[in-house]
């Protein structure tokens, strides 16, 4: 990789100053894949439970990464954000878990918890003979009890054999829509799902998002088909449409939920970088991140929502030039690509077997 300098705010090419935007724009890129196992160091492993219709998505670090969190839903279901916090033990973590099932869907990182501690992977502030090790796995679900499947699980809910079937599947490749954590979401009036994007920067540093969209609010404008998304779209990722069709009359939520209920509507989502950052740089991140929301989903941060955003960075490629600069630069693709991603979830979504569902693809 060649060293940028930045100046002033400025990135310094070869000797020449150009504005950072226009250097972004002229060569960023996805990545090989278009998904956050792009980024170094990262795999996705999925496991669903059709019948229920519910499931659940890890993301697995190679090695234990740095993890923040932003929590801005008024109704979220989460497990160890606290222990995300700057000001705590831990600054390393195992995996991160997005599932469905509401609080029954938090039993899914102890599958993964469980598959960690067999493999001496976790946190251990003394190892000694014997004593094992603590895997530290924070976690958000999603509200999908109410779609229709079977749940009636009586004491023995499906998602800690769930969590374990989808860390032991980890791997670079995974399949978006109807899958993992999104396999029972809906995402407004369509049917949500799971999507991930990728972005390779300028000066090399890759940024993925992974996301499974159940939001109360619409990913379209109204009377249309446009993803709210689209001015962010690379290429057809999903539709190649453009942003023609972006216009809504102030009150005018389109294929938003017509009855929302609070705690059953969330957006949960990872973005991650194989750059290296800090615990306060990665909070950082998570924040800017949560604006994609705004961007794809309207309404977005509702009362009926739990939307929550980790950010995760594996630490495989150092940041040249002054911090604050890369953290926004980090930040602001973080945000772009998460907005893709929504977009990629409901374009990929497809109808549970045998149901009929509406989705984007049979507008």
């Amino acid at each position: 990789m060649d060293r940028r300098q930045i100046m002033g705010g400025m990135l310094v090419l070869g000797g020449a100053a150009s504005l950072p935007g226009a250097a972004l724009a002229a060569e960023a890129r996805p990545g090989p894949r278009n998904l956050i196992t792009d980024v170094a160091g990262l795999k996705v492993g999925q496991a669903e439970d059709l019948a229920a219709r519910t499931g659940v998505t890890v993301i697995l670090p190679d090695q234990a990464a740095v993890v923040a969190s932003d929590v801005r839903g008024g109704g979220p279901a989460t497990r160890e954000t606290d222990a995300t916090a700057l000001e705590n033990l831990v600054h390393a973590f195992d995996a991160v878990v997005l599932s469905g099932g509401s609080v029954y869907g938090l039993g899914a990182a102890d599958g993964v918890v469980s598959w960690l501690g067999a493999r001496h992977r976790g946190f251990s502030l003394s190892p000694a003979p014997g004593v094992p090790v603590s895997p530290v796995v924070p976690g958000a679900a999603l509200y999908d009890l109410a779609n229709g499947g079977r749940k009636d699980w009586g004491v023995e809910p499906p998602y800690r054999a769930l969590g374990m079937k989808a860390v032991a599947a980890a791997g670079d490749q995974f399949a978006l829509g109807t899958a993992g954590a999104g396999c029972g979401a809906m995402a407004g009036g369509l049917k949500g799902g799971i999507g991930s994007a990728s972005i390779v920067s300028s000066d090399g540093i890759t940024v993925g998002a992974i996301v499974a969209v159940n939001s109360a609010g619409s990913v379209i404008a109204p009377d249309g088909k446009t993803f709210w998304a689209a001015p962010y779209e690379i290429g057809s990722e999903y539709g190649g449409l453009g942003s023609a069709g972006l216009k809504a009359a102030p009150e005018d939520w389109g294929r938003a939920r017509t009855n929302p209920e609070p705690r059953k509507n969330t957006t949960i989502a990872v973005v991650a970088t194989d750059a290296k950052l800090t615990p306060e740089e990665a909070k950082r991140v998570a924040m800017m991140a949560q604006d994609a929301l705004a961007l794809a989903i309207r309404p977005t941060h509702t009362p009926f929502d739990g939307d929550v955003v980790f950010a995760m960075a594996t630490g495989k490629i150092d940041v040249i030039g002054p911090r604050p600069f890369a953290t926004a630069k980090i930040g602001t693709l973080a945000s772009d690509t998460l907005a893709r991603a929504i977009a990629r979830a409901v374009y990929e979504a497809t109808p549970w077997p045998g149901a009929k569902v509406p989705t984007w693809k049979a507008l």
